[in-house]
């Protein structure tokens, strides 16, 4: 008998002679992710991945809360492992159940078999009778139920046998790592964060660019951004966080630009920025928390003239989502406390009271005339500050 964890996957079945590559690519993150919990082994078997402990230092549990957070996994389980023996098999069962009805206080079960060894003598069916039947005989605590039951007991039949009775989910989506990289604008609010984690669940390689502009914001301010990259990075492996320094270019626009459109032309600028960075690191898009309507300066109209800034394109996972969606997305990441600490960004900076909700292109290119934005770019990236998360 070994305790072991079972890790299961769904959407790599749909990559055909490309499976291989998908599933060699998340073993590799879960090695990754479980690379301080002790020694283990990681086994690929009949579209199944185990986690087998090596010794008794493995931290089991630890690897429970670390492995849902990795994208591809559909679910685990902590299952016991036996030998493809029936009488095991029973035994073992038995043994799951009375602990579950001591530990728990459960009344009623049923078990749910399969079969994936075809020479072994009983079919599905036959397995969940006998099973059921050897426990109702032992203990008179609990009833079959096979419609509510209050928890079922699972066995599968391989070249061993695994028998447990939970299944933990997971976040799904693709390895990172096997949908190229992107760059994600990170503002410290609720968005953004947000907005990389569902790009990052599609097995996209994240990296972050934050515009940092002290002393109005402050040092606090760029902690709390490092802080909302740490939680992320336990989603999306490591990341590289770019700190560029944005005071002088926001100054500037406060001097030279109208009012009314110093959101949509540092937005522009930042945009170009990330850009810049992005085409350095091999990252192929850009990321915001943006959605339509929430703020002037996402409307479509305002969209549309920011997007023109910058060739790749702009990936906006939120576009169509309301905030309260957003916030419960960011509670189940973990991003949601950190982005509500009351420290300013950037983009708080210098906000006019009117900002123009319906910008023009031909407008908006007049007014950066007499801005050296290529002078703007070249600079800030010339003082970034690049941390590794």
């Amino acid at each position: 008998m070994q305790r072991i964890i079972l890790v299961r996957y769904q959407e790599i079945f749909l990559k055909g002679l490309n499976r291989p590559v998908f599933e060699g690519k998340l073993i590799s993150n879960i090695k990754e992710a479980l690379k301080n919990t002790g020694r283990f082994k990681v086994i690929k078997s009949q579209s199944r991945i185990y986690i087998e402990p090596v010794d008794d230092e493995f931290e089991f549990e630890e690897a429970v809360e670390l492995l849902p957070r990795v994208f591809g996994i559909a679910s685990i389980s902590v299952v016991i492992k036996v030998d493809t023996d029936f009488e095991i098999i029973k035994n073992k069962s038995f043994e799951i159940v009375d602990d579950l009805v001591q530990r728990k206080g459960y009344k009623s079960f049923k078990v749910e078999s399969k079969r994936g060894l075809k020479s072994f003598p009983r079919t599905s069916p036959e397995i969940s009778s006998d099973i059921g039947a050897h426990i109702l005989k032992n203990t008179n605590k609990l009833r079959v139920d096979v419609h509510n039951p209050d928890f079922v007991l699972y066995i599968e039949v391989r070249e061993s046998t695994y028998v447990y009775s939970e299944i933990i989910p997971a976040n799904g989506g693709l390895p990172v790592g096997c949908s190229g990289r992107a760059t994600l604008l990170l503002s410290g609010g609720i968005d953004s964060p947000v907005a990389g984690w569902m790009i990052a669940k599609r097995g996209v390689e994240i990296e972050a660019v934050h515009f940092h502009s002290y002393p109005y914001t402050s040092e606090r301010a760029k902690d709390k951004v490092i802080k909302l990259v740490k939680i992320l990075s336990q989603y999306c492996k490591k990341i590289k966080l770019y700190i560029v320094p944005f005071t002088e270019i926001q100054l500037e626009l406060n001097q030279k630009c109208p009012q009314d459109h110093l959101t949509i032309i540092m937005r522009r600028i930042m945009m170009k920025i990330a850009e810049a960075i992005s085409v350095k690191d091999n990252s192929k898009a850009l990321i915001t928390g943006e959605s339509i309507g929430q703020v002037a300066s996402q409307t479509m109209e305002a969209i549309y003239v920011t997007d023109a800034s910058v060739n790749m394109p702009v990936f906006r996972p939120l576009i169509g989502m309301d905030k309260n969606e957003v916030i419960e997305i960011a509670k189940k990441i973990g991003t949601f406390e950190t982005s509500i600490l009351p420290y300013e960004d950037c983009c708080t900076v210098f906000v006019a009271k009117h900002p123009r909700t319906k910008p023009k292109m031909k407008e908006v290119l007049s007014y950066e005339a007499v801005l050296d934005i290529d002078k703007m770019v070249e600079d800030a990236i010339k003082n970034v500050e690049i941390l590794n998360i």
